[in-house]
């Protein structure tokens, strides 16, 4: 178990250690709190992320951005930019 401080210190050495296959837990106050865990644990796939609550399904679904890309000349306010396009 390691602490915050520790993980934030050396968090190249203890990512490392979990994909090596280690468990490596993080404790809060000498708490555990999270664990670092190879991704070999992890169950396949998104839907059991979905369904646990452990990940966020995206609002958007039809993949593509909202609007097109505005030209706007070099120099320009952001703020006069944005006025203009909301009206």
């Amino acid at each position: 178990m390691i602490g915050v401080r520790e993980l934030r210190a050396e968090l190249a050495r203890h990512v490392r250690r979990a994909a090596a296959g280690e468990r490596v837990v993080i404790a809060i106050g000498g708490r555990p709190a999270a664990a670092l865990v190879p991704l070999t644990e992890l169950p396949s796939g998104i839907e059991p992320l979905l369904a646990s609550g452990a990940l966020v399904p995206p609002r958007r679904t039809d993949g593509g951005r909202g609007r097109a890309p505005i030209p706007v000349w070099s120099g320009a306010r952001l703020d006069r930019l944005l006025r203009e396009l909301r009206g």
